[in-house]
C-alpha cells in the first residue's frame, strides 16, 4: 500500500455541496441520517405505506392497521439489530457501533412499541392479535435467546438456503395483507391471494439483497445465503428471474381480470425498477444504500397508485 505522504497533491477544486453548510447543521442531519437507517426506523415509515398500498388495491377502508405494522417492523428490526449487533461488527461496523452505543434506549422503545402494536391490534379482535403476533413469534424463536431450547432448532432454519428468507418473507407478507383484512373482518379473495404472493416474493428479494454485502459475516457464522451459496453473480441472475417471475405472475393476473388495471400498472413499474437495481447488485459501491433503495420502491409504487386511482 502506497504511503499517503508520497502521494501527489491534488489541483482539483470541486468542493463537498455541504461547504457552505453551518457544521451544526451537517452533524444533525448527519445524527437523523444515523437514527433512521441504522435503527430501522425508515423501515417503519416504508412498512406503513406497504399497508397502506394493499388498503388501496383491496378497496379496505381505513383501520388501524398500518400503525399496527409500522410499530411491529420497528420493534421486530431494532430487536433483530441489537441481537446481530457483534456479527454486524464485520458487514457494518457504522451500525453495530450506533446500535451498542444506544442498546439500552432500543431495548426500551422496542418492548414500548410492541406493547402498543398488541393494545391496538386487540382491538381488531383474535385474528388481528394473532397476525401481530406472528413476526414477533418468529423473531424471538428464529435470531433470539428467549427461548433457547425450542430457538435452537429455529436458528438451524436461519441458516438453511432460501428457508430463511423464506421465513421472514411469510411473516411480513401475512402482516402486511392480513392485518388490514383482519381489521376490515373481510374474506380473502383471489385479488388478496394475488397482493400477498406480490408481497412475499417481493420481501424475498428484499432480503436477499443486503445479504451480498453481508456475505462475510453469513460465512462466519454458518448461515446459508444466496449470496453465500451460489456467488454474487449468480444471485444477480436469480433476483433477476425472481423479479421476471412476478411481471408474469401479475400479468396473468391482470389477464384474468383479477387484478385492477391501476393496482397492475403500479406494481409493473415498481418491478421494472427492482430489475435496474437487481443489475447493481454486487457492482454498487454503497450496497447499504442499494438495499435501502430496494425497500423505497414501495414509495414508487404507493405513489403511481395514488395518482392512477385518485387522479391526484
Amino acid at each position: 500500500m502506497a504511503s499517503k505522504t508520497n502521494e501527489p497533491v491534488s489541483t482539483d477544486t470541486t468542493v463537498p455541496w455541504h461547504v457552505d453548510v453551518p457544521e451544526s447543521v451537517v452533524d444533525v442531519g448527519c445524527r437523523i441520517r444515523d437514527v433512521l437507517t441504522y435503527s430501522s426506523t425508515y423501515l417503519v415509515f416504508i412498512a406503513m405505506i406497504e399497508v397502506l398500498t394493499v388498503h388501496l388495491v383491496l378497496s379496505i377502508p381505513p383501520n388501524p392497521a398500518p400503525i399496527v405494522v409500522g410499530l411491529v417492523t420497528f420493534a421486530v428490526y431494532a430487536g433483530d439489530r441489537i441481537a446481530d449487533a457483534a456479527d454486524d461488527e464485520v458487514s457494518s461496523p457504522e451500525r453495530s457501533a450506533f446500535v451498542t452505543r444506544h442498546r439500552t434506549l432500543l431495548s426500551v422503545l422496542t418492548a414500548v412499541t410492541y406493547g402498543l402494536a398488541i393494545a391496538l391490534a386487540l382491538t381488531g379482535g383474535p385474528i388481528a392479535l394473532a397476525i401481530t403476533l406472528l413476526p414477533g413469534g418468529f423473531w424471538i424463536l428464529y435470531a433470539s435467546d428467549w427461548l433457547p431450547s425450542l430457538g435452537s432448532y429455529f436458528k438451524r432454519l436461519k441458516r438453511i438456503l432460501i428457508v430463511n428468507s423464506t421465513i421472514v418473507a411469510s411473516a411480513w407478507a401475512i402482516a402486511v395483507v392480513g392485518l388490514p383484512l383482519a381489521f376490515a373482518e373481510a374474506s380473502v379473495t383471489p385479488l388478496a391471494a394475488v397482493v400477498f404472493v406480490y408481497f412475499l416474493v417481493d420481501t424475498f428479494v428484499n432480503t436477499e439483497i443486503p445479504n451480498v454485502r453481508d456475505v462475510e459475516a453469513d460465512e462466519a457464522v454458518g448461515v446459508s445465503t444466496l449470496p453465500v451459496v451460489f456467488g454474487v453473480r449468480r444471485t444477480r441472475h436469480i433476483l433477476y428471474g425472481l423479479d421476471l417471475a412476478l411481471v408474469a405472475f401479475v400479468a396473468v393476473a391482470l389477464s384474468l381480470g383479477i387484478l385492477p388495471t391501476a393496482a397492475a400498472a403500479a406494481i409493473l413499474v415498481g418491478l421494472g425498477y427492482a430489475l435496474v437495481l437487481a443489475w447493481f447488485v454486487g457492482r454498487s459501491a454503497a450496497p447499504g444504500r442499494l438495499a435501502i433503495a430496494g425497500e423505497a420502491k414501495h414509495l414508487v409504487v404507493f405513489a403511481l397508485l395514488l395518482v392512477f386511482t385518485t387522479g391526484l
